[in-house]
């Protein structure tokens, strides 16, 4: 019944979406603005993705210094945006419940669509005069709204420096951790020796990287004098139980909510993470980071050049044959390879059992860690 109330209340909010959009059109001219006051990126993405929205932020902010930049976000990861990083004002929202602070904001005269277009109707309803987005996804009917549909990049390249390429001008400049200052958290009993993050869970099953290994690491980063700590999302306890069944270390799974998890990797002398939204996390709080690549791509999720800069390393094994997967949010693009395959068609998830221990070790040798 749950779950019928929940499909219902989006379908009626999606209506109410098409609805204010095609009126908002119809009131209105296609026509690109001379200036530029206020940008609307809209999206509702999974935290790695949004995360990865930052260089068109910090583009948008270059190219329109005065202008103000409202970015919609899921209700969870809005938080993390509380100190205005480049000056952008996040707005909380979920597409199942009604959104009218989202129509009450003024008209937008530029707005970007990142990742699935079906959020030009929402720029749309929101009053954006000048719509653009990517090109290529093959439902037309979410195109209908946009004003320009770009090409992504012919050439291999982060996901995060790709959707810059929305604006024209020259790339951001590269992060710093300045840039973004760490949004305020609610106290918790948080570790007060030297220690390290190992965030154990993942998105999907296929990016787990075997529990015998994060005990290894963890006994590697004991005999360093740097105390492990687990990390994983709700609902996840049971991996760290197999990582640690004896509970020698302290858990965190399920108990931080995003800034406090902020904290948690910042403070840290090393996260360590599958390619998820919590290596993103790291990178962004300025933690020595080390991510975990199986399915997913290092060079699509990977730092690229706005986080090049960073203290990370991606661990993969490059090539790996059944990455072999063209697809990247419903587009076909020559260069991707990636593998967005479900557990029931990889049962085995050979690619993350691949990476061994001491490529992870290699690479924080390489940060600096258990070195010093």
């Amino acid at each position: 019944m749950t779950t019928i109330i929940a499909t219902r209340s989006r379908f009626i909010n999606q209506a109410e979406v098409v609805a204010r959009a095609l009126a908002a059109r119809a009131q209105r001219p296609r026509k690109h603005p001379v200036r530029i006051r206020r940008v609307l990126l809209a999206h509702h993405l999974l935290l790695g993705d949004t995360l990865m929205l930052t260089p068109l932020i910090a583009k948008v902010r270059a190219r329109y210094p005065d202008a103000e930049i409202v970015m919609t976000a899921p209700r969870a990861i809005a938080p993390l945006y509380a100190t205005h990083p480049y000056g952008v004002r996040a707005l909380a929202w979920d597409p199942r419940h009604a959104n009218e602070a989202l129509f009450a904001e003024s008209r937008f005269d530029l707005a970007f669509v990142a990742g699935d277009n079906r959020y030009a109707w929402l720029a749309a309803a929101m009053h954006s005069r000048w719509i653009v987005a990517f090109g290529g996804d093959p439902n037309e009917r979410k195109n209908w709204p946009i004003d320009e549909l770009r090409r992504y990049p012919d050439h291999p390249a982060a996901w995060g420096d790709m959707v810059a390429t929305l604006l024209d001008g020259p790339p951001p400049p590269p992060f710093a951790p300045g840039d973004w200052k760490a949004p305020s958290a609610k106290p918790f009993d948080a570790p007060t020796q030297p220690y390290a993050v190992l965030h154990v869970g993942a998105s999907t099953p296929l990016k787990l990287w075997p529990p015998d290994r994060w005990a290894a690491l963890a006994d590697w980063l004991v005999a360093r004098g740097i105390t492990p700590i687990w990390s994983a999302g709700r609902g996840e306890e049971d991996i760290i139980e197999a990582c640690d069944p004896a509970r020698r270390f302290a858990s965190y799974a399920g108990r931080l909510d995003l800034p406090q998890l902020w904290h948690l990797f910042a403070n840290s002398r090393l996260l360590v993470a599958p390619d998820t939204g919590a290596a993103h996390l790291g990178r962004v709080a300025g933690a020595t980071t080390i991510a975990l690549f199986g399915p997913g791509s290092a060079t699509i999720t990977g730092a690229g050049e706005f986080w090049r800069d960073s203290p990370y390393r991606a661990v993969t094994v490059e090539p790996f044959p059944c990455r072999d997967q063209r697809v990247l949010f419903r587009r076909e693009i020559e260069w991707v390879r990636r593998c967005a395959r479900t557990p029931l068609q990889c049962p085995k998830h050979l690619c993350m059992q691949a990476i061994s221990l001491d490529a992870v070790i290699a690479a924080a040798g390489e940060l600096g860690v258990g070195t010093r």
